[in-house]
């Protein structure tokens, strides 16, 4: 999900997509611990999804104040 893409979305629609990330983001590291996933990379791309859509939330979030 590139940076364009998170500046189209509304704000409850960033929220509901971060609330889904971290939860697949959970499952995997604990489905990782249990046994090795085929891509452990996904696990550091979905590190980096959560990032993104918390700093665009923290960016409107500055831009109202």
């Amino acid at each position: 999900m590139k940076k364009e893409e998170l500046r189209e979305l509304s704000d409850k629609e960033l929220r509901e997509r971060l609330e889904v990330a971290e939860k697949e983001y959970v499952q995997e590291k604990i489905q990782h611990s249990i046994s090795p996933l085929d891509n452990p990379a996904k696990i550091t791309r979905d590190r980096k999804i959560i990032a993104r859509i918390k700093t665009e939330i923290r960016a409107r979030e500055l831009n109202i104040k």
